[in-house]
């Protein structure tokens, strides 16, 4: 099943009011979806919220709910931070089959870059997509989509069918084959270039 287990308590008062109340008694407020049950207002102590955030396998991840002896797989999607503390303030949990399909977005990540002939040459890598929407079972949801970028060449151009997919992952938009980056000239390199051509012109 999930590492994570949040241990939760269900919120009387909805709304701001009971959001704000459930800060004071050092809670982090939030809200169950998914299914066919209704939304349901919840709370994770603070300090127990933290801890499982910072594991860094809470967002994007299978994870525990614990309500008395009830559980329930869910997986959390979104936490809201305070813009000066950066405490957590809110967050949304959905609920679904561990045995099942969701869609979720992946974050892209990028490696190889000294590895790349264009990068060395002094082109940069324009990212069109941070991150992908795909289709993944719920107990094996990818931490990450990785694109290699050895041999990549300047004015390459990435696209989703150049990343290795885990078995039984799928791109939700299926119907073209999108872009994830290129690799262009920098400006800094059509600055050197355009020296170069003007020192040799004036030898």
């Amino acid at each position: 099943m999930a590492e994570i287990v949040l241990n939760v308590e269900v919120r009387e008062r909805t709304g701001t009011g009971g959001a704000r109340e459930a800060r004071r008694a050092g809670k982090v407020p939030g809200v169950l979806y998914g299914g066919s049950q209704a939304p349901v207002a919840i709370a994770v102590r603070e300090n127990e919220f933290r801890k499982s955030l910072y594991t860094g396998k809470l967002l994007g991840h299978l994870v525990t709910l614990k309500y008395g002896d009830e559980t329930q797989p869910v997986i959390a999607k979104d936490v809201q931070f305070d813009p000066v503390t950066d405490m957590p303030m809110h967050f949304d949990l959905y609920r679904v089959d561990s045995t099942g399909v969701i869609k979720i977005a992946v974050p892209v990540h990028f490696k190889n870059h000294e590895a790349s002939p264009g990068m060395k040459a002094g082109g940069s890598l324009e990212i069109v997509r941070h991150d992908v929407e795909v289709n993944a079972p719920a107990s094996a949801i990818p931490e990450e989509l990785v694109v290699d970028l050895t041999g990549r060449n300047m004015g390459d151009t990435i696209r989703i069918s150049d990343v290795v997919l885990p078995k039984g992952v799928t791109p939700v938009l299926s119907d073209r084959d999108f872009v994830l980056a290129t690799i262009k000239v920098s400006s800094a390199a059509m600055s050197e270039i355009a020296e170069e051509a003007a020192a040799a012109t004036e030898d």
